[in-house]
Formats: C-alpha cells, structure tokens, sequence
C-alpha cells in the first residue's frame, strides 16, 4: 500500500519542543507540530481549527478537548492526499443498511402554527372569542394586536416537531386538529392563542428518499475506519507532542 511504503520511509519527527533550541528559534513563532517527510502540520492551522469549531459553538473548548482534537486534526491533515476522495459507498450497501435500520429516517409528526401573544388572560380571551366568530380574521387580529415577532407576517410561527416549542405551547399546539383555535396558553412571554394551520403525520422515506444521507453516512463511517487504522499505524512510529499545539505562540 503506498500509505505504508511513506510512511516506512519517512521520518516521522515532532519538532516543535523536541529539537535543540538553536533549531526551535526559526519557526518559534509557528512551530510544525508534526513532520511526514515533506509534509509539515503547523500550530497556526490547528489554532485555526479550534478557532472555527469555538465559532461554531459559541464557547471556549477546554483544555482537556483540544488534546483530544489533535491526534484526530494531525490524522486528517495528513489523509488529504491519500484517497479519501476515493472512499465509495454502493447502491447495495446503501439498500442493505436500509433495510436493516427500518424507521431510522422516519419524518417526524409536525405541526404548522400561528400564534397571537397578548399581555393579559382577559385580552387572550377576548381573541379567541373574535377568532371563533370570525376564523378568518386571524392575520388580521395578528397584526394589530399581537406583540410576538411574527405579528407582521399574520402570526405564522411556522413548522415544528416535538421537541421545538416550549412545553406548554407544544402540549396544545399537538393537541389541536387543524383549523381550530386553542384556548389561552400562558408562559412567561404573556398569553399565547394559537391556530393550527396545517399537521403532517409521521411517515418513513422510501430508499430513494432516503438514498443521499445514507450513502453520506457510511462513507463516513468508513472514512474515520481508515483515520483510525492510519493514526494507528501513525502513532507506532512517531510521538505527539501536545505541549507544542497547546503553547501560546508569542510574539
């Protein structure tokens, strides 16, 4: 395999803190936290990895995570140009694993929701009445009277399934059949009268549905299989210096 015949004849060195200080003061700045060859990983791009995954989370990771993102980060920096690319997933694969997982995909129950938000009990009642003499006028009532965010566009809050609204509107938002008006719900925000719009029962994807995802799912799983078994074979022949990756570079 041409993976192991490079990786046999490289030297696999971690630089950064392993070197004599005469060879670190060059590349103090951004030291390489890992040589293949001519390959280098340096800790600027995986400071730019953690910076990304910190954006994507909204928080800081801890230190203990960053460890544990760096064997994996120094992985698939230097897969990049063994054949990841490569990595195919049949149609029988594909239908094998479909049939095995039955309900796996399945398309949750959803409802379709407009809410007027009033301040008062009194107001919300007041609401419903209207809304069940005349149903029609619910974008209108919306617009006028209602103070939740959606006010302008006729109150639609739009699609959700269990587990999206807060409890008590979901409680009476799965409660209603569609077209009709429920009674006040009451939440910290004031007191919510909704309408169900439209509910779409659960139902399970045909293969063709669900055909893209699948696929998706088993090339990975079999691209982190060839991550593991080549940071495997990695790990025997080199040490990674976390200290390196974890110093703050100075300037």
């Amino acid at each position: 395999m041409e993976t192991g015949r490079r990786t046999s004849k490289a030297l696999i060195v971690l630089v950064a803190l392993g070197l004599p200080a005469g060879c670190r003061t060059r590349d103090s700045a951004d030291p390489a936290i890992l040589t293949l060859g001519d390959q280098a990983v340096r800790r600027s791009e995986f400071e730019r990895h953690v910076t990304n995954l910190e954006q994507q989370g909204g928080t800081s990771l801890d230190p203990t995570v960053r460890a544990a993102l760096l064997d994996r980060f120094l992985a698939r920096k230097l897969l990049a140009d063994e054949g990841l690319s490569g990595v195919e997933v049949g149609d029988e694969e594909v239908a094998t694993y479909y049939q095995a997982h039955p309900g796996e995909f399945e398309s949750p129950e959803t409802v379709t929701l407009r809410q007027i938000l009033v301040p008062t009990l009194n107001e919300a009642r007041d609401v419903r009445r209207r809304l069940l003499k005349d149903p029609h006028s619910f974008p209108a009532l919306a617009q006028t009277l209602s103070r939740a965010p959606e006010a302008s566009a006729g109150g639609l809050m739009g699609r959700f399934a269990r587990g999206q609204l807060p409890a008590p509107l979901e409680r009476a938002a799965f409660a209603l059949a569609p077209g009709q008006i429920s009674e006040p719900v009451p939440t910290p925000f004031g007191f919510h009268v909704l309408r169900l719009d439209e509910k779409q029962p659960s139902r399970p994807p045909t293969l063709e549905q669900s055909r893209d995802e699948i696929r998706s799912r088993l090339r990975r799983e079999k691209v982190d299989g060839k991550i593991q078994q080549f940071v495997a074979g990695l790990m025997a022949r080199a040490k990674v210096n976390h200290e390196a990756a974890e110093s703050t570079p100075h300037p």
